[in-house]
């Protein structure tokens, strides 16, 4: 099985979908588990301040190592296996192949960053700095989502088919499928190839092959 804790400000912006379609499916069949920690609840003061300006001035806040390690700390006392993902400009592009990586028995802790950014002290106990590209979002829960959703769907008893996972776009470096089609034939003066009509396996399997790009 695998398992993703999400720690984060904002339970509620990620819960819902991994309550829905596929990743519910995944939790249905046993195949994977998400678990939450709040973190405010390691938060400093009367007010369980989990962030403070940053040193040498500028705008905005950083996250505290102190409520951050914590959180990763009380995950970690029941699983001291479990590593640490966080989602960062400065990480590795994420792709099809880093999921694949990822996908296998194991549990994951996503730290979800918020405000400016973080002490850059926290990057101690990351074990996977992710980038999802180059653009800056308000917090890591989207890129948490994107990251569960993308590594979940590849576990085997997920998705519906035995290969679905097997000949899609970047399942094999940076090819892309080849287009697909279903009822009706005809739709609006648009016809479906009539090689996918014909029942020639071998026609088209080659008619696939020959419409499958790179990316």
């Amino acid at each position: 099985m695998i398992k993703f804790t999400v720690i984060t400000l904002f339970r509620e912006a990620v819960e819902p979908y991994l309550k829905t379609s596929m990743m519910w499916k995944a939790v249905d069949k046993g195949l994977a588990k998400f678990d939450f920690v709040n973190l405010r609840d390691f938060g400093l003061g009367p007010h369980k301040s989990v962030d403070d300006t940053p040193y040498g001035g500028g705008d905005g806040m950083l996250l505290r190592c102190e409520p951050v390690f914590a959180a990763i700390e009380s995950v970690k006392a029941k699983d001291p296996s479990a590593k640490v993902i966080l989602p960062t400009p400065v990480g590795e592009i994420w792709n099809q192949e880093f999921a694949r990586e990822l996908a296998k028995d194991a549990h994951y802790i996503i730290l979800c960053p918020h405000y400016e950014g973080y002490d850059e002290r926290i990057m101690s106990i990351v074990d996977y700095k992710i980038s999802l590209g180059k653009y800056v979002l308000t917090g890591g829960e989207l890129p948490a989502l994107i990251i569960i959703d993308s590594v979940v769907r590849l576990i085997p008893g997920v998705l519906g088919g035995e290969k679905s996972a097997e000949i899609e776009s970047f399942s094999d470096g940076d090819n892309l499928e080849f287009p697909q089609y279903t009822r009706p034939e005809e739709f609006r003066g648009m016809k479906v190839p009539e090689v996918l009509l014909s029942g020639n396996h071998g026609e088209i399997a080659k008619w696939r092959a020959e419409h499958s790009g790179k990316a």
